[in-house]
């Protein structure tokens, strides 16, 4: 007989300090934050301050006074990528011990013009370091994975079988691997994010089992589009209005399907937040992976 307690849920949000938070930033941080509390987890929040040339210059403390105000408040320490460093190249070094890696000249313009996949041109070629990217030989690639929302996500075989990139030409490190070691580190349970993540999503467990670490259950929430495009930093998305965080919070929990009350938004978001919680209804979040402002 199996005794054992259930797993503590544990969830996060993790955004880039590459400017402010805007309504879209919102909706994936009130939507894991929802689902974290609603299972009487943790919320952790992660800075991924792993792309200097993409950083804003205090956008990082203005994402922490952004959700403090907002009522979203985290648990447990707040982590940077950027003081994770040697983690990554611990793994790193580790794989290369074992001759899963190797250096790439390929630029996306090469890869681009032989059909848009990287076929491992550069795998038995014996490249040296200098101005070189790191891929990862592809061992054990997931070709679909089941999302909460999403339902049976497959992943084109091409794109499941490259051998992807752990660390750019530029020195810094790939999303893809940070992400895994930090969420990996954190105990993560399930990962709560915007639908323009779901490609990566099958690399992404495939370094799980890489690294024989337990693998997270997914949800990919839809992302707020305006004329067909993606809210994003890069956008210009009109940052959040700290004066108007009960409505954009409303507002928010609209988006997400959640119907709440009409004059819930004249309330602090304290009550807002605590109303979400109670109400919170997976089931009712669109099972798209966008949705038109």
């Amino acid at each position: 007989m199996n005794n054992s307690a259930p797993k503590p849920y544990i969830g996060r949000f993790a955004p880039s300090p590459s400017g402010p938070l805007h309504f879209g930033s919102l909706i994936a941080a009130l939507g894991s934050y929802l689902q974290a509390k609603s299972h009487q987890g943790s919320w952790l929040l992660r800075i991924e301050d792993l792309d200097p040339p993409r950083e804003v210059s205090g956008a990082a403390d203005d994402i922490l006074f952004t959700l403090d105000a907002f009522g979203l408040h985290w648990d447990g320490p707040l982590v940077y990528q950027s003081q994770r460093l040697a983690a990554y190249q611990a793994v790193l070094d580790d794989w290369a011990s074992q001759g899963l890696t190797y250096y790439c000249h390929c630029s996306r313009k090469m890869i681009a013009e032989g059909g848009g996949f990287y076929t491992g041109h550069c795998r038995a070629l014996g490249l040296g370091p200098a101005h070189a990217a790191t891929r990862l030989v592809m061992t054990n690639p997931v070709y679909e994975f089941v999302d909460q929302l999403q339902g049976c996500v497959k992943i084109p075989r091409a794109l499941a079988e490259e051998d992807f990139i752990v660390r750019r030409r530029d020195g810094f490190y790939a999303y893809n691997l940070a992400v895994v070691l930090d969420d990996a580190d954190a105990g993560i349970t399930e990962v709560v994010r915007g639908a323009d993540l779901l490609e990566p999503t099958g690399r992404q467990i495939s370094l799980y089992q890489k690294l024989k670490a337990p693998t997270p259950s997914w949800l990919h929430l839809p992302l707020a589009t305006l004329a067909g495009n993606k809210l994003s930093k890069q956008n210009h998305a009109t940052a959040l209005d700290l004066n108007q965080a009960s409505r954009q919070l409303y507002q928010a929990l609209a988006f997400l399907g959640q119907a709440p009350p009409a004059t819930l938004w004249q309330e602090d978001v304290t009550v807002v937040l605590n109303w979400a919680i109670a109400h919170w209804q997976l089931p009712q979040v669109p099972s798209t992976t966008h949705i038109e402002l």
